[in-house]
């Protein structure tokens, strides 16, 4: 029977307008989140109808019902990311043809690429997702804690399920694929992609939003990005739009905590890795007793003291 449990959240974001630099202490990371809500959006829609076409080729019916709970988990997900997005196009409406943008390009990944393919795709980004959540949840006072706490408490809920069902995919994918080595072989174009789509959306951010409101480079995100747009801008000849400074969204963060997260996403992607035994961020397991202890996780920074009263 999966341990999974499928928790159904629904947060404000309708209530009043959601900012894009929500987190006015870092707005370098909040460009990057909301290009990951874009991004999961898309993603998620593509796991589920991945999903319906893979458990018929499973046998183990323990398997078959560990992907059932993961799909139902990343569709809630999805639910609540589309929320988020619907809120950032009510106030600059040409985002509408980003978030079409990123859900056609899994759109057509769906249309044509093997279950096999689509089941890498998933098992090798979701084995990412433990060492790199870790490094941002072991830092959430300065990363969400700050913020927004509609959208702040979005990521906490997404980030910690991700590590709550870190096996799954890859479980999934070993059902149905059974080659360990495939999807080392196709790693390079699953990240390539996944970079595609946050470049892409990145872009956007830059071409929509104007740079008083997102106060940085939304392309923040990519290093080296970063060098070759200063270093074009520098030139005589230059042709480099300037669109706001850059920031990196985790300089503020110890290298050697960089590093081991780093590692982490290296070692995930070898044949054998088992992110069972991978070392959890210790807020993963405070969120899930809060939950558990009836705390409103939707607005986990506001409402926790009011919250504690009722318990």
């Amino acid at each position: 029977m999966s341990d999974l449990i499928v928790r159904k959240l629904r947060f404000a974001f309708a209530s009043h307008p959601v900012p894009f630099v929500w987190n006015e202490t870092n707005p370098a990371f909040s460009a990057m989140a909301n290009a990951v809500s874009f991004l999961a959006i898309g993603f998620e829609k593509m796991i589920g109808g991945m999903i319906p076409e893979a458990i018929p080729h499973i046998a183990d019916p323990a398997v078959a019902e560990e992907a059932d709970a993961f799909v139902r988990q990343e569709g809630q997900h999805s639910m609540a990311h589309r929320q988020h997005a619907k809120a950032l196009i009510k106030a600059y409406p040409a985002l509408k043809e980003t978030l079409d943008k990123v859900i056609g390009a899994y759109d057509d990944m769906t249309a044509n690429t093997p279950l096999k393919y689509r089941l890498a795709y998933t098992a090798d980004l979701e084995a990412t997702f433990t060492p790199v959540f870790k490094l941002m949840l072991d830092h959430d006072d300065t990363l969400f804690a700050t913020g927004d706490d509609r959208v702040a408490s979005l990521f906490l809920w997404h980030f910690v399920e991700e590590v709550e069902h870190r096996s799954s995919a890859l479980t999934i994918y070993d059902a149905v694929v059974e080659d360990p080595w495939y999807r080392m072989r196709v790693a390079p174009s699953i990240f390539k992609h996944v970079m595609g789509i946050i470049r892409m959306a990145s872009e956007d951010f830059n071409r929509v939003i104007p740079l008083e409101e997102r106060q940085v480079d939304a392309m923040s995100t990519f290093r080296i990005h970063r060098r070759t747009k200063a270093l074009r801008q520098r030139l005589p000849f230059g042709n480099a739009p300037y669109d706001g400074p850059f920031a990196n969204a985790f300089g503020h963060l110890p290298l050697r905590e960089q590093l081991v997260a780093l590692a982490g996403v290296v070692r995930s992607q070898i044949p054998g890795h088992d992110p069972t035994h991978e070392k959890l961020p210790a807020l993963a397991q405070e969120w899930f007793d809060r939950y558990d202890a009836g705390y409103d996780v939707t607005q986990w920074y506001t409402s926790t003291e009011s919250s504690a009263a009722h318990v």
